[in-house]
């Protein structure tokens, strides 16, 4: 744990540093701030806090007065988000190694997110089920200026994938390459990338290789958080189970593993569950305390 005070109110805040969907070798995942007493940062402290910490994300966390139950918010270095995957699984971590694995709520201002914790031989794992997932077929302009900045063009398509923007909780551009290849090698036009998605309010462009069905490896930049690539993103995986749902692309129901961070140096791994009858997702990991 460490301590930052923010910057001009001389506040000391208790930060806990967590990495998400860490890989099963143990390394890599998503580091995530965890603050596990915020009620008394307003939104301009929990930025700069954001900010000092310099992950994707930090959590900022509320007791409700209802045991298991927790007003959650999110923000990156540069700005609140309404939901974070990742962080939300090193919360739930957090708080069952202080009182134990069992059922949690977080209610953000995507709506209320339950989460399980389970207790494992090598620590907790904690499993989100998403708010409703919904998706829609992206616009021819969209996926032109997004092809643009990415430096791709239509011929890296897959065409089993079609281009959609998808939400469960924040929504994101969903692409898929034919060729692993040409996923490990993205190098985008981030100011570009980054006006495109202050515009379309995307939170991540999800870019995923399928290796096969049920079993796709993705990428996923993140400019709106000041942030060139996320490791593991659970909201954008999310919203990939609710995009393969609906569109029919996997036998339901479905688990789907999703291996990201690979060619940032960060392997990560999400389970993504999708059942046959309900449009909510839920997304398995691990956290481990970054020391």
């Amino acid at each position: 744990m460490t301590e930052i005070d923010v910057p001009a109110r001389g506040l000391p805040v208790a930060v806990l540093r967590y990495a998400a969907f860490t890989s099963e070798q143990g390394r890599g995942g998503n580091p995530a701030g965890v603050v596990l007493d915020a009620a008394g940062l307003d939104g301009a402290a929990r930025l700069a806090v954001a900010a000092e910490v310099g992950y994707s994300e930090t959590a900022f966390v509320e007791e409700t007065g209802t045991p298991g139950r927790y007003r959650v918010r999110y923000c990156s270095p540069q700005a609140e988000v309404a939901f974070c995957g990742h962080a939300t699984i090193a919360t739930a971590v957090a708080i069952a190694e202080r009182h134990g694995a069992g059922p949690l709520e977080f209610e953000t201002a995507a709506g209320l997110v339950p989460v399980r914790t389970a207790a494992t031989g090598a620590g907790f794992t904690a499993t989100l089920t998403s708010v409703a997932s919904r998706t829609r077929p992206a616009g021819a302009e969209e996926l032109h200026a997004a092809l643009a900045a990415l430096r791709w063009t239509a011929q890296d398509l897959d065409p089993r994938y079609p281009a959609h923007v998808a939400f469960a909780g924040n929504e994101h551009l969903v692409l898929a390459v034919r060729d692993r290849d040409r996923l490990a090698a993205l190098d985008y036009d981030y100011p570009a990338l980054d006006a495109l998605m202050s515009r379309t309010g995307w939170t991540t462009v999800h870019l995923v290789w399928a290796e096969g069905p049920t079993s796709f490896h993705a990428r996923d930049p993140f400019p709106p958080g000041g942030v060139v690539e996320d490791a593991a993103t659970g909201a954008a995986a999310a919203a990939f189970g609710g995009y393969l749902r609906a569109l029919g692309l996997v036998e339901l129901p479905a688990r789907v593993a999703i291996r990201q961070g690979e060619d940032m140096g960060r392997p990560s791994d999400l389970l993504v569950d999708v059942p046959a009858d309900d449009d909510r997702i839920s997304v398995t990991g691990t956290a481990a305390p970054i020391r």
